[in-house]
C-alpha cells in the first residue's frame, strides 16, 4: 500500500473537516447572533471549544460511516474512491458556501462516497444508505419543525403572564447554554463522520483492522479541524439561517437550539445515524417560525433551501465519480 496515497487521503479528509466546519458553524450559532444573544466572535470561539467537546462523546456515528454505507474498498483503488468522495463533497461544500445555501456537509460526504463506490465498482449498502442516510433525511426535518413548533407553543403558554422585556433578556442569557447544547452536538455529529473516513483509509492501507478502536490521534486530528473550520465561520450560509428566513427574537432562538440539540444527541446514541445538523435546525427554526403567525416564515427561501437538500447527495455523487475517473487516468 503506497504511504503516500494514505497521508494524502487523511489530508483531504480533514481538509473536508475544515470546510464542513466553517460551512456548518452557521447551525450552531447563527440563531443566538441574529437576536444579539452573543457577539459573532464569541459565538464562533464558543462554537469552536464545544465542536472540539463534542467530537470526544461517542464513535456510533463513526462506525455507521466506516462500515455501513459502502463496502471497504482494497488498494490503491480503494484509496482512490476514498479520494475521490472526499473531493466531491468538498467542491459540493464550496459551491453551496459561495451562494450561501445552507447545505448538508453530511449528505455531500455521503453522496461523494456512493459515487465514488458505483464509480469504482465496489459494493454499496443500499440497505445502509436507506436506514441510516435517506430515512433520517426525510425524518429529522419533519422532526424538526414539529418539535420546533411545539416546544415553542409550550414557551409562550409557560411566559404567558411575563414580563416581555424580562422574558427576552432572560432567554437570551439561556441562549448562550442553547447554542453551546448545538454546537457540542454539531461536533458529536460531524466530526466523527470525519473519524469514519479516516478510520476506513486505516484499514485499507492495513494499519489497523475493521472494528478496532477509534485512534486517539484520529479523534483529536478530526476534532481540531472541525473546531478551526468553525472559528473561520460561514458569515454568507449565517445571514441565510439567522435573518433570511424569519427574523428570529430570542425566546425563538432558544428552542430552535433546544430542538436542533435534541434531536442530534438523540440521533446519535440511540440510532448511531449520521442525520444532517443543518436539516435539524433549518426546519427548527421554521417550525419555531411558524407559531408567530405560518406566512412570517419566508417559504420562498425555505423552498431553495429544501431544494438543496434533495440535489445534495446526487450532485456530490456525480462530482465523485467523475474525480475517481480523473484519478484513476492520472495515477492508475
Amino acid at each position: 500500500m503506497d504511504t503516500f496515497a494514505l497521508i494524502v487521503t487523511i489530508v483531504v479528509a480533514l481538509g473536508f473537516t475544515y470546510t464542513n466546519g466553517f460551512h456548518d458553524s452557521a447551525n450552531a450559532i447563527a440563531t443566538s447572533v441574529s437576536t444579539r444573544a452573543l457577539t459573532p466572535r464569541a459565538a464562533l470561539a464558543m462554537a469552536a471549544v464545544m465542536n472540539l467537546a463534542g467530537a470526544f462523546l461517542g464513535s456510533g456515528v463513526a462506525k455507521t460511516v466506516s462500515e455501513g454505507l459502502i463496502a471497504t474498498p482494497e488498494g490503491n483503488k480503494g484509496m482512490g474512491i476514498l479520494f475521490a468522495a472526499l473531493v466531491g463533497a468538498i467542491i459540493w461544500n464550496l459551491v453551496t458556501w459561495y451562494f450561501g445555501l445552507p447545505s448538508s456537509s453530511s449528505h455531500a460526504l455521503f453522496g461523494g462516497m456512493v459515487g465514488a463506490a458505483l464509480a469504482g465498482g465496489t459494493t454499496v449498502h443500499w440497505d445502509g444508505v436507506l436506514d441510516k442516510v435517506v430515512v433520517p433525511m426525510f425524518v429529522s426535518p419533519v422532526v424538526g419543525l414539529v418539535v420546533g413548533y411545539l416546544v415553542m407553543c409550550a414557551i409562550l403558554w409557560l411566559f404567558r403572564k411575563s414580563n416581555p422585556h424580562k422574558a427576552k433578556r432572560g432567554f437570551r442569557i439561556a441562549q448562550t447554554v442553547s447554542a453551546a447544547g448545538m454546537a457540542l452536538g454539531h461536533g458529536l455529529q460531524d466530526a466523527q463522520k470525519t473519524m469514519g473516513i479516516v478510520v476506513m483509509a486505516l484499514v485499507i492501507a492495513d494499519v489497523q483492522s475493521a472494528g478496532d478502536e477509534i485512534p486517539i490521534w484520529v479523534k483529536i486530528a478530526c476534532a481540531a479541524m472541525l473546531s478551526l473550520g468553525t472559528y473561520a465561520g460561514g458569515w454568507r450560509i449565517m445571514r441565510t439561517l439567522g435573518r433570511k428566513i424569519i427574523e428570529l427574537d430570542p425566546p425563538q432562538g432558544f428552542a430552535a437550539e433546544t430542538t436542533g440539540a435534541s434531536i442530534m444527541f438523540g440521533s446519535a446514541f440511540l440510532f448511531h445515524a449520521p442525520i444532517s445538523t443543518t436539516h435539524v435546525i433549518t426546519s427548527a427554526i421554521m417550525g419555531v417560525g411558524a407559531t408567530k403567525r405560518v406566512n412570517a416564515v419566508r417559504w420562498g427561501v425555505a423552498k431553495n433551501i429544501i431544494l438543496g437538500w434533495f440535489i445534495t447527495m446526487p450532485a456530490a455523487a456525480m462530482v465523485a465519480a467523475v474525480s475517481y475517473y480523473v484519478v484513476r487516468v492520472f495515477f492508475g
